[in-house]
């Protein structure tokens, strides 16, 4: 039963994941929460090695999740159910692609989809930022180590912006960050 559940979870990630992997990560929680296979800590968590290691998001967290909860085979079936919609839909689109990207009605949608992509990864965004940094425990105090990575790294980002007039790039985001949790923890 564990690899059917493995199998329609993720494959449901897969199929409504459009607009990338961070798009992917209240879904990813959603069901990983609604099988119980992680808690909420454990997810942030994830989502950050995830984001560290080589690959996509989404495939590596459905490997993680698969290998978690039934070994290698349900790695591989986590793994296979969140691409196999992408795979499907790339078939299709490279079929269709000539005749799709020269219809009005097409990029049209795209277009109206762009805004809230970004609306859900900026909430997704926010909410693991709060999550970190506000105690999910009544009395407990403020993660304060996480709110000073997360303070410091803003500061890196806005810092370098103004100096070199370019942006950090997500690596070196990553890499910031990453140095920061050594230091401090």
């Amino acid at each position: 039963m564990i690899y059917l559940d493995l199998f329609l979870g993720f494959l449901q990630v897969g199929c409504f994941s459009f607009g990338g992997a961070y798009f992917a990560i209240p879904l990813i929680r959603d069901v990983v929460l609604s099988y119980g296979w992680l808690d909420e800590e454990m997810i942030t968590y994830m989502v950050a090695v995830s984001e560290s290691t080589p690959g996509p998001i989404m495939v590596n967290m459905a490997t993680y999740v698969g290998s978690s909860q039934a070994g290698l085979l349900g790695a591989a079936i986590a793994t296979f159910a969140v691409v196999l919609p992408s795979f499907i839909v790339i078939l299709l689109i490279a079929a269709l692609l000539n005749n799709a990207l020269k219809n009005k009605y097409f990029q049209a949608v795209l277009r109206g989809m762009k805004p809230s992509i970004i609306g859900i990864i900026l909430a997704t965004g926010l909410y693991f930022t709060a999550v970190n940094i506000i105690p999910q425990q009544p009395g407990a105090g403020l993660n304060l180590p996480m709110l000073l990575i997360t303070a410091l790294t803003l500061a890196a980002m806005l810092g370098y912006k103004k100096i070199k007039q370019k942006k950090l790039s997500p690596i070196q985001i990553i890499l910031i960050s990453a140095l920061l949790g050594l230091v401090i923890h």
